[in-house]
């Protein structure tokens, strides 16, 4: 069976490839791809060639792990009722002959079953594919526990936009945001809305912002050390520091921690379970996920200024690939 998918076939190279699947086994399901949406953080990393070397992201390979698609065959184990379900998918790894580093970006998807999950409840199931942004900021929020707390959120990229909806949503006290840019701020749910001006090297902002209160919480979603530092000067003593970005280093001034008693918690991805609750949060219309899909374009036709746009236009929060229009 024969697919077209999106292949990384050499560091920044990409291309929109015929591949082969394999065959569907009984507990497996082919998925008819409907929409998918690239990730500016790992995605991107996987295209430059920065992610650590191992055979899954070895070129060439097919990225994507965001993906809303259709079941269209079964195996003999799956339910007949699964048939005509749109689901979420991480990607798959049924392809012969190319890596999968995820393999979610193909017109048609082989996986087992009990790797997907329904998205039939989401009244525009194409905002499935906010599941697993959603799940990481939901578990972010997890950790950080913020009923009746203060809350910083640190960037307003899409993973700290869905923070500030579920910290709302869990009952914090007052969630406050900062970003370096403008427009992904204005989309920002927040009470206080913090406009940190790279240009002008403003340390001041949020210091005029809080005006001297004290958060009891940071989730951080930037990635950025600088970030980080300049926020600890605004919590509580015993505080909480999630790390909720990317690092790859942790470079911080101790005597801040030391002098707080902080604690830090590094929270890596989602929990079991956290991929529906997040999916029944979007049902039920207790968080609005729809603003972070920004910019759409056709999976057939401008795939090469898709993937730019989407890794390296500020203003670009999530590009959707439209699996099913040219």
């Amino acid at each position: 069976m024969k697919s077209k998918a999106v292949v990384f076939y050499a560091p920044e190279q990409l291309e929109l490839r015929e591949v082969e699947l394999r065959e569907l086994g009984p507990d497996d399901v082919l998925i008819e791809t409907h929409w998918t949406s690239i990730s500016a953080g790992t995605e991107k990393m996987l295209f430059q060639g920065k992610l650590p070397p191992m055979q899954m992201t070895s070129y060439p390979v097919i990225p994507g792990y965001e993906t809303v698609g259709k079941i269209i065959q079964k195996g003999e184990h799956v339910p007949d009722s699964a048939l005509g379900s749109f689901v979420y998918v991480s990607g798959s790894l049924g392809y012969i002959g190319v890596n999968a580093a995820w393999g979610g970006s193909s017109a048609l998807i082989v996986s087992p079953f009990h790797k997907t999950i329904c998205v039939d409840s989401i009244r525009d199931v194409s905002l499935g594919l906010a599941l697993p942004l959603g799940a990481t900021a939901l578990h972010a929020v997890d950790l950080a526990e913020v009923s009746r707390k203060k809350v910083l959120v640190l960037g307003q990229g899409a993973v700290g936009l869905l923070v500030v909806e579920l910290a709302k949503h869990f009952g914090a006290e007052l969630v406050i945001a900062t970003d370096l840019n403008a427009e992904r701020l204005a989309q920002s749910s927040a009470s206080i809305r913090v406009h940190i001006d790279q240009q002008s090297a403003n340390e001041h902002a949020l210091i005029d912002a809080l005006s001297g209160m004290l958060c009891d919480t940071v989730i951080d979603c930037t990635g950025s050390m600088k970030a980080i530092e300049q926020s600890l000067a605004h919590l509580t003593m015993n505080a909480k520091v999630v790390l909720a970005g990317f690092y790859q280093r942790i470079d911080l001034p101790y005597h801040m921690a030391f002098m707080k008693e902080l604690t830090f918690i590094a929270a890596k991805q989602w929990r079991l379970g956290d991929l529906e609750r997040v999916r029944d949060l979007i049902a039920r219309d207790k968080i609005n996920v729809k603003k972070i899909f920004t910019h759409q374009s056709s999976a057939f036709n401008g795939i090469q200024d898709a993937y730019q746009t989407a890794f390296n236009d500020p203003t670009c929060l999530k590009m959707v690939l439209n699996w099913k229009e040219d």
